[in-house]
């Protein structure tokens, strides 16, 4: 007589299902982590000093790379340009690095008209890559730092500050009045709560996942969960803002409310200028497409201050 197996209990087959679910949660874990760390090691935003260089070489820009250390931090920065030329600054946003206004480098207009500084801020690009600072006021020391001390920028100094970076050029302005004689920023993150902040933030912040985490991201992430903090301790300051300001955002931006246009009205109580524009049907990425506009901005606020 034939033998027959025993049937599976109900219980041996919902184990066989969990450990299953298991094997593939595990799976989609590990592929997560190796996704993050290939992203990583291939997507950075930023060049290297050779890839600048070459860059510089190849459209025979004046540019030189350098290192600073200030307030325990090591950043990079180019300078191009002579230094009896007046003075236009780059802030970056974030994720981002300075290499995000190459562009800009070769600018025939700029080049003949200014002198160009541009940054890495801590946490981006070589200037300490995923290790951010989340204060606005350090950043603007450590940029300071770049102006005043090391290059004895000439003047009329312009601060053109992108996203995240327009509050550090905002802080720059407020601290140092002597030092920015006019502002130029660019989808401006510069009203406390006025961002989108993504659920999954807090999140990545947990030593156990930030570790895998792309860098660029880490800092990204960092300085976001900071930011409303950052930006609460500036309100008593916008009133020592006393030099002409140039707003842009566009108007289908998603990350970067554009209720920050009417905190700029509120609180530039004290400029002498003020200017606001919206890019139509356009979103939050505005240096790699409007250029154009920007630049003549630019060139507008020189000839405003240049006397």
């Amino acid at each position: 007589m034939e033998k027959k197996e025993p049937a599976d209990r109900p219980g041996r087959r919902k184990g066989g299902w969990l450990r299953r679910l298991l094997r593939i949660f595990l799976g989609l874990i590990v592929f997560l982590i190796i996704a993050c760390f290939v992203f990583d090691h291939y997507i950075q935003f930023r060049k290297s000093d050779n890839e600048l260089n070459k860059f510089f070489s190849e459209n025979h820009i004046p540019g030189h790379i350098g290192y600073y250390t200030t307030h325990g931090r090591r950043l990079r920065y180019v300078s191009i340009g002579g230094d009896h030329l007046p003075t236009l600054v780059f802030i970056h946003g974030s994720p981002a690095s300075m290499s995000l206004y190459r562009g800009r480098f070769s600018d025939t207009t700029i080049l003949q008209t200014f002198r160009i500084l541009a940054v890495d801020r801590p946490g981006y690009g070589y200037s300490g890559f995923g290790n951010p600072e989340p204060s606005i006021q350090k950043q603007s020391e450590m940029i300071r730092a770049l102006l005043d001390s090391m290059n004895r920028a000439k003047h009329p100094i312009i601060v053109v500050g992108g996203s995240f970076g327009a509050p550090i050029a905002c802080r720059l302005a407020m601290d140092h009045p002597e030092l920015v004689d006019g502002l130029v920023l660019t989808g401006p993150a510069i009203g406390p709560g006025r961002e989108q902040v993504f659920w999954f933030a807090p999140i990545i912040e947990n030593p156990a996942i930030r570790w895998f985490i792309p860098r660029m991201f880490r800092s990204a992430n960092t300085e976001k969960l900071h930011h409303k903090e950052e930006l609460e301790k500036m309100l008593p300051y916008w009133k020592n803002i006393r030099v002409p300001v140039m707003y842009m955002q566009g108007e289908k931006d998603k990350l970067i409310d554009t209720s920050n246009a009417s905190f700029a009205r509120q609180q530039l109580v004290n400029a002498p200028y003020l200017s606001i524009y919206f890019f139509p049907n356009r979103g939050h990425y505005l240096a790699q497409y409007e250029w154009p506009t920007i630049k003549d901005r630019i060139m507008k606020m020189y000839e405003m201050v240049k006397k």
